[in-house]
């Protein structure tokens, strides 16, 4: 199945060079919002060559409160919790993996909270980054014609990363489990496949 997704699906990014995090040109992902562990939600991220570049892997399909984005070798990039405000309104909290055993919880390196519209169908969310070195600013997710869809823009209104289905070079769209995403040069990727992780936990994707 996962050939389907990308031609060169299942190669594992250490095939090549060990994963870069930021790029300097434009980048294009497939994400399959499918887990290869059997009976499992996540998703599958490609790259534009067919390699496996982060994964998601909830082998507690009945629970989202604590999500983990991995690269291909299962190394966690973020830990991504769901907390509540009296237990009503839902918020998520990324982590920056360090690598070291910490005594005591840093602070969060993203927030995500929705910002309800009761006139649209889905709700956009706020972002805050930038909470673990002390210098919060603002992204934002919006929805793009369903919850397929969606683009997350900075605090001067430009588009950072849009997520759209995927169409083949035949025109022909793939289901909605079966996404692309392009993400501008010069941006942390792995944070903002941790935002997408998080959008589709908004979404029930996984």
């Amino acid at each position: 199945m996962a050939k389907k997704v990308h031609p060169r699906g299942l190669l594992s990014s250490s095939s090549s060079s060990a994963p870069c995090y930021f790029s300097s040109k434009r980048e294009t992902f497939t994400i399959w919002m499918k887990s290869l562990v059997l009976n499992g939600k996540g998703c599958t991220v490609f790259d534009s060559d067919g390699h496996i570049m982060y994964r998601v892997d909830n082998y507690n399909s009945k629970s989202n409160n604590e999500v983990y984005l991995m690269d291909f070798d299962g190394g966690v990039l973020f830990t991504i919790l769901k907390k509540r405000y009296f237990r009503l309104f839902g918020f998520w909290e990324g982590y920056r993996s360090t690598g070291k055993v910490e005594t005591n919880p840093k602070r969060p390196d993203f927030l995500v909270r929705q910002s309800f519209n009761m006139l649209r169908r889905n709700s956009d969310c706020e972002v805050i980054l930038g909470l673990d070195n002390n210098h919060p600013y603002n992204y934002a997710m919006t929805s793009l014609n369903g919850k397929c869809a969606c683009k997350i823009v900075d605090n001067f209104g430009d588009t950072v990363a849009e997520l759209k289905r995927k169409e083949a070079t035949s025109g022909v769209v793939f289901g909605e489990d079966v996404l692309s995403m392009e993400v501008k040069p010069c941006v942390d990727l792995s944070l903002v496949m941790g935002l997408l992780v998080v959008y589709g936990l908004i979404n029930s994707f996984m």
